[in-house]
């Protein structure tokens, strides 16, 4: 390495292994299922003002977030669940980038599962386990300390940098659709979501749905009156899988070569009845469907009702009773940037710089909220964690640290060298 400014970077990021590593811990120790994210959203407020950032904390007005077109309804607002954007300012003249995270987590149930407390923190053969680890407060710490750490070294940037931390992302987003609406924006984006520490330009789309199936009642002794739920949702069920064979075989994407990986189309759950010794004559399905970029959104799902018409069509009881397709819950559209924008380059250059290989470029398996940052932002956004997809939303949940310190390094290494740049061209 001959700049002598990057290896004191570096050296600066393996002198803090300990305190990097007590940071994450103490994040993750922090319970914030979505829905509870006061306490750790107050302790990074804090923390960030105390190494010096401009912070900005705010509730999300429920009521003016429904106006948005990318709103999506939830359960309940956001009184006392704040966002953040911390700002390290620079000196002008050169790139601004948003670092994007969130730090709510999916429910830990009881801990049924776990090898410990999932808010243990606990290390193990170089890892450090706990709900949120991996998905996505290793992502989050990491944005944080490369900031941190170049300011403690006295490395002044031109361009300004902001730590967007949101709240909400596993249910809506809307954490991360709330800081555009605020006016947050930047030349580029880097969000933290799991990526095995692959380069990510795009990630998929995620459709939740449900189907309610209405069959014949009948009492238990004479059940050969009726007709089951249980029946009618298996045909059901069969004709999703149908859908989910011809997605697979028809739908193409450059970063997705899997697409059996890529474009899941399932029943995740399947309710009938609600008596044991009472005939089964209504069912609810519930499931989801995966997207790639350059889909029409709604025209997957408008897919997935034709597919549930035409099998209806062919039964007896449901050509005259058919079920009822809804789109309720999670609806993320899948989003994508260039390829070849500097932002990619940037990240992958650094990746290799540290690591000595050269980075994978993938579409990341899984929705994120650069697709608020990309279609309403004017913030193109790259995917780039340490955090695993395999594991994200796993009972023992972990991030590898080597991973973690990784990261960190790339982060600091990208920031330099992008906001010390010339601002990218208009137009």
């Amino acid at each position: 390495m001959t700049d002598a400014t990057r290896q004191r970077i570096l050296d600066k990021i393996d002198a803090s292994r300990e305190s990097a590593v007590q940071f994450l811990q103490k994040m993750v120790s922090i319970p914030s299922v979505t829905g509870d994210e006061a306490a750790i959203q107050a302790f990074l407020g804090d923390y960030l003002n105390g190494i010096g950032l401009d912070v900005d904390m705010w509730e999300t007005d429920w009521e003016e977030l429904k106006k948005h077109p990318g709103y999506r309804p939830v359960a309940r607002g956001y009184e006392g669940r704040p966002n953040i954007v911390a700002t390290a300012k620079g000196t002008g003249g050169g790139r601004s980038l948003l670092l994007n995270g969130h730090t709510d987590v999916i429910p830990v149930g009881n801990g049924e599962g776990w090898s410990d407390n999932p808010w243990s923190a606990a290390i193990r053969d170089g890892r450090i386990y706990g709900r949120g680890s991996c998905d996505m407060k290793s992502g989050v710490a990491s944005h944080i300390l490369a900031v941190q750490y170049l300011k403690e070294l006295g490395i002044e940037l031109k361009g300004d940098v902001l730590i967007n931390i949101v709240i909400d992302e596993e249910v809506s987003g809307h954490g991360t659709l709330d800081t555009v609406i605020r006016g947050y924006t930047a030349d580029a984006g880097i969000s933290g979501e799991t990526s095995d520490l692959h380069v990510q330009p795009a990630c998929i789309g995620r459709i939740w749905f449900e189907i309610e199936i209405q069959g014949k009642p009948a009492g238990i002794q004479q059940r050969y009156l009726g007709v089951s739920g249980i029946a009618l949702g298996q045909k059901i069920v069969e004709a999703v899988q149908e859908l989910e064979d011809e997605r697979v075989a028809t739908v193409t994407h450059p970063l997705y070569p899997s697409a059996i990986d890529s474009l899941p189309c399932i029943i995740g759950s399947f309710q009938a009845g609600n008596y044991p010794s009472a005939f089964p004559a209504t069912a609810l399905l519930k499931g989801s469907i995966g997207t790639v970029p350059g889909e029409d959104h709604e025209g997957v799902k408008q897919s997935l009702v034709k597919k549930i018409a035409e099998a209806a069509a062919k039964d007896p009881w449901m050509k005259d009773h058919p079920p009822v397709v809804r789109f309720v819950g999670y609806d993320a559209e899948a989003s994508e940037i260039p390829r070849d924008h500097a932002i990619v380059h940037t990240v992958a250059r650094n990746y290799t710089e540290i690591t000595g290989k050269e980075p994978i470029i993938s579409g990341r398996q899984g929705a994120a909220d650069t697709r608020f940052l990309n279609s309403y932002g004017e913030t193109p956004t790259v995917i780039f964690g340490p955090g695993s997809t395999a594991v994200m939303h796993a009972n023992d949940e972990y991030v590898s640290i080597d991973d973690y310190l990784a990261a960190i390094k790339v982060m600091a290494l990208s920031i330099y060298d992008w906001c010390n740049a010339e601002p990218l061209a208009k137009g």
